[in-house]
């Protein structure tokens, strides 16, 4: 069964591949978050996705916000 620390893992580099397919920087989603009213910093990104803890709605937000409906796990 994985940990917690493997799920959160996981998580992370499920949406950081979805930014690299997109060819989304994070800059680039600062933007694209900002467009649908979610403000954040490109270093508080970073940090989110280097640490893996992040919520779901932050994940969905990200999705939604380059355009991605679906992923595959």
């Amino acid at each position: 069964m994985p940990t917690q620390t493997e799920w959160e893992s996981k998580v992370s580099n499920t949406l950081k591949a979805e930014l690299k397919r997109k060819g989304v920087t994070y800059g680039q989603l600062v933007e694209k978050l900002a467009d649908i009213g979610v403000e954040e910093k490109e270093i508080n990104i970073a940090n989110k996705l280097s640490r893996g803890k992040f919520s779901a709605a932050f994940l969905f937000q990200c999705l939604e916000a380059i355009g991605e409906r679906e992923i595959r796990i």
